[in-house]
Formats: C-alpha cells, sequence, structure tokens
C-alpha cells in the first residue's frame, strides 16, 4: 500500500482544533473536513455502548494512563465537488460519533461552547441513527451533567472538566490515510478481520473492493452506496440463510453457519487468475456483459444474456456486487407475492396461505426458506428475466406446486421441527419413515430443462398419508378444516392443496 498515511490525533485536535495531530513525520495536518459518507452503515452504537465507552475512559483517567488509545480510524481523502479536501470516513464512524456526542455533553452547559463540525452535518437518514443519536447524547448528559448549584456539584463540574481534559489531550486514535477508496476498505479489511467481529458479507465487500483497484473512483463509491442501501442485517440473512446454504446443498454437504472461515466460497475468480477454468468463466460473464449492453437484444428481440448461475464460480469485483444486487432482487420477487408488481409470484393462492397462516414460529420459517431457496434456484436455473412466454409461466408455476409438496411435507410430519432435521431432509439422511425427504436443490441443478425436472420430481414425490402427519395437523384435517377459507378465499390449512393435487390419502 504505497499511498499510505500514518498518523496519530487525538480526540480534541480532530474533532475541536479540525486537524490531525502528528504523522509520521511529527507534523501535524490542518484543516481536516471529516465526512460521514452515505455507503456507511447507519450509527448502531446504543446507549450502553456509549456508557461503557464513557466508563472506560473514567477508569484510564483514574489509573493516571498519561495516553489512552481508543481505536483506528481509516479516512479516504479526496476533493467535493468546490475543490477542497474532505476525509471520508472509511472505518472509525461508531467511536468518532460518539466522541463528538460526548464532548457536546460535556461543554453544552459552558458559557462558550466549541463548535463540533461533525455533528453539523446530515448523516444518512436511517431508522437506527435517528434513534441512537439523541438516546446517546442523552444518555452522556445524565452521567456529565448537574442541574442544581451547590458545593457538590462544583467538585462534580471539576470532575468533569478533568474529564474534559483528558479526553481532548491523551484520548488517542491511530489514523490511516489513503487516497484511494478500495485501498481504504483493503485496509479495513485486513484490520476488521483480526479484530472486532464482522458480517461475513462485509470482509465480502472489502475483498470485492481490493479487486476493484483501478477503476473509476466515483463507480466504486456508487457501488458500495448501492449495496450499503441493503439494510445490513438483510444482507446477512441473504448470505448466510440463503445464498451460502443452496451452495452447500447443490453438492450434497451440511450447510452449518457462514463466517470468515468459508466465505472463500463468495471470493471467486479473481482478474489475475489464468487457468483454463478461470478463462472459461471469465469468458462466459464477459460475453454476457457485452451482449446485454449492446443494442442486440433489443433489436433482435431476444432476451439478455444471464450473467450469473448461482452453482458456477463468481467473478471478483464489480461483478460480485452485480452478482448480489441480481440474486438479492429475485429473492425478494419471489417473497413478494403483490398481484401486479411481482414477477415471479403474482397472487399465488399458495404462497398466500402460507404467509397468513404459517409464518409464525420456528419450524414455519425454516420450512418457508427451504420453500423460497427452492424456488430461487429454479429461477436462476430456468426463467428468462425478460420475455418470458407462456410456457415458461406454466413450467414455473408447476415447480411452485413440487416445490410447496416437497417443503410442506417436511412440515407435515414434525411437530417440533429444527434445523438438524430439515438438513437431513435436505440431505436425504433421515430415519425411515419420513416421506419426500430429497434433495431437491441437487435435481434443479443437475437437470438441463424445466421438463426433465418435473418429470423427475413428479416420480420422486410420494402422497402422504393420514398416519404420516403429525397429531395436531391431522387433527384440524378430521375437523374438516383442510376445505376451510377465510373472507380472502384463502385455505386456513395448508394441507387443502396436498389433498388437491392428490398428493394426501385418507
Amino acid at each position: 500500500m504505497n499511498n499510505l498515511t500514518l498518523a496519530i490525533t487525538t480526540i480534541g485536535d480532530l474533532l475541536l482544533q479540525n486537524k490531525i495531530s502528528r504523522n509520521n513525520n511529527g507534523k501535524s495536518i490542518d484543516n481536516i473536513k471529516l465526512r460521514i459518507p452515505e455507503y456507511q452503515r447507519p450509527y448502531k452504537w446504543t446507549a450502553r455502548n456509549a456508557i461503557q465507552l464513557l466508563d472506560d475512559i473514567i477508569e484510564a483517567r483514574n489509573d493516571n494512563k498519561e495516553v489512552y488509545r481508543v481505536g483506528t480510524l481509516i479516512l479516504h481523502k479526496h476533493t467535493d465537488g468546490n475543490g477542497d479536501d474532505v476525509y471520508s470516513i472509511v472505518d472509525g464512524q461508531q467511536r468518532t460519533i460518539t466522541f463528538s456526542l460526548l464532548l457536546y455533553a460535556l461543554y453544552e452547559n459552558e458559557p462558550e461552547r466549541p463548535t463540533i463540525d461533525l455533528l453539523g452535518q446530515q448523516v444518512f437518514d436511517n431508522s437506527f441513527s435517528r434513534h441512537n443519536i439523541p438516546n446517546n447524547l442523552n444518555a452522556f448528559r445524565r452521567r456529565t451533567q448537574k442541574r442544581t448549584d451547590n458545593d457538590e456539584n462544583a467538585d462534580f463540574r471539576r470532575d468533569m472538566k478533568s474529564l474534559r481534559t483528558f479526553i481532548e489531550e491523551r484520548c488517542e486514535l491511530i489514523v490511516v490515510i489513503t487516497g484511494d477508496v478500495s485501498e481504504a476498505f483493503q485496509f479495513f479489511d485486513s484490520q476488521n478481520a483480526r479484530g472486532k467481529a464482522l458480517y461475513p458479507h462485509d470482509l465480502l465487500k472489502a475483498y470485492h473492493l481490493r479487486e476493484m483497484a483501478g477503476l473509476d473512483e466515483g463507480r466504486i463509491e456508487q457501488t458500495v452506496s448501492e449495496w450499503e442501501k441493503i439494510p445490513q442485517q438483510e444482507l446477512a440473512s441473504f448470505f448466510g440463510d440463503y445464498l451460502y446454504r443452496v451452495k452447500e446443498w447443490i453438492n450434497g454437504n451440511w450447510a452449518y453457519r457462514l463466517s470468515e472461515h468459508n466465505i472463500y466460497k463468495f471470493k471467486g475468480i479473481t482478474k489475475m487468475a489464468h487457468t483454463p477454468y478461470a478463462q472459461f468463466y471469465k469468458s462466459a460473464f464477459s460475453y454476457a456483459e457485452f451482449i446485454n449492453s449492446s443494442a442486440m437484444p433489443f433489436v433482435t428481440g431476444t432476451r439478455e444474456a444471464n450473467a450469473f448461475q448461482l452453482n458456477t464460480p463468481i467473478i471478483a469485483g464489480k461483478p460480485f456486487f452485480d452478482y448480489t444486487k441480481h440474486y438479492y432482487g429475485i429473492l425478494k420477487d419471489i417473497q413478494d407475492n403483490s398481484q401486479y408488481e411481482g414477477f415471479y409470484i403474482k397472487g399465488n393462492l399458495i404462497v398466500k396461505t402460507l404467509d397468513r397462516y404459517f409464518s409464525r414460529g420456528v419450524g414455519n420459517r425454516i420450512t418457508r426458506l427451504l420453500f423460497d431457496t427452492a424456488l430461487l434456484l429454479y429461477v436462476d436455473r430456468f426463467c428468462p428475466a425478460t420475455y418470458p412466454t407462456k410456457t415458461d409461466t406454466d413450467l414455473f408455476e408447476q415447480f411452485v406446486v413440487l416445490a410447496f409438496i416437497w417443503a410442506y411435507s417436511l412440515r407435515a410430519q414434525y411437530y417440533h421441527l429444527g434445523w438438524q432435521s430439515a438438513q437431513n431432509y435436505v440431505l436425504e439422511r433421515c430415519d425411515k419413515g419420513i416421506t419426500n425427504s430429497l434433495n431437491i436443490y441437487k435435481f434443479i441443478a443437475d437437470s438441463d430443462t424445466p421438463v426433465s425436472l418435473l418429470s423427475t420430481l413428479a416420480d420422486r414425490l410420494s402422497p402422504l398419508a393420514a398416519s404420516d402427519i403429525y397429531d395436531n395437523v391431522r387433527k384440524g384435517i378430521e375437523e374438516g378444516t383442510i376445505e376451510e377459507q377465510d373472507g380472502d378465499n384463502v385455505y386456513i390449512n395448508y394441507l387443502h392443496f396436498f389433498k388437491a393435487n392428490t398428493f394426501y390419502t385418507e
């Protein structure tokens, strides 16, 4: 990393004097304009995190520590629209905002208060930020301010002034500055892989940003900004619950938990890879990109070329972010059953039933995930994103029924359903007597056409007998709920669809 500048700054210099105390040559860096870019995550620190930091600082002050290092700040130096140098925070946002709030509370009742520029800028609008910033400020106020005036409070105010001086002069940050945003994220990657726990997708983001070195910085920042617009908890679930599991299940493997130890599955083929294996997939991706960016699909009326497949390698760098956006969009579309907005699932009665009556509880959530993931893989392999024909739609609707029968055969046979039983069901490792245990993901991946897949599933899936179903569900059938509908004509018992499609026997 040739563009890095290493420095150290006190909190007071950074937030009150707008400078970095000293670089590796011992000189200060003045006119520091800190910015929080839109691609940053929301401000997630809670009052508990903020007060813990305050207590740690008080302990360090009471121990008379000459220097108290409070973390690392990674900055991307660039110019704004006016041609002025600005320093965007790549890592260290949570701690820097928290120190700003703490100093604000400590100075709030002083007749002359310094300006803290960082608190004057607009933070990316998010429910976490809107709640945590004022909440943490109020927590600091309760700890650092007294409302009455007496001798005891005079001692308290002197103590707070001492604390303020300690924060400004002895609390220090290690600062890393670079003019290359991808390099900043590379340093962020290496820094956090050895430190605090991150979501696996955070590490993947940093890895693939490193592979984007050499691209225009505007495109890099736009890519990261689009990534950060997706709620981070949803990204964690998307990679860990869906993409990672389907990759393992296709290959007949047990899916444990996505972590820093197995994220290599999403690192893919780098631009430096030159093996025939790598060249094949890079060529296929490049061809799809070329076709889709040309006028050929429009002029000829043909379908766009699909640049991705779930069971093939990812191309590292920007294609990874395109891959994420592509499959996240498909999954959200599958899970959206609105009549007119959905592209794949639209007003489906099976999905209406599941959405309304079978969305709560661990077992129901596991089963729905198996169902949705099977649809995701089918769409990826067989459904065109543009110009679907009636045949495409009809075949997909047939698959929806069979995927439902497969997934909810599992739900019907287990009163208490957990991941152990679910994965045994997927990988065909169930004890004898469990009906329809098969690896539907492997069947999809191994099929050349949707017709051959549907034929295979029709042959392999068996009707459930009353004796297969756990007692509470069977009781509902005996009481006639299998044919009951609510006011919106949605069936209240999912086994209706087993009976309607000849997959239930009395």
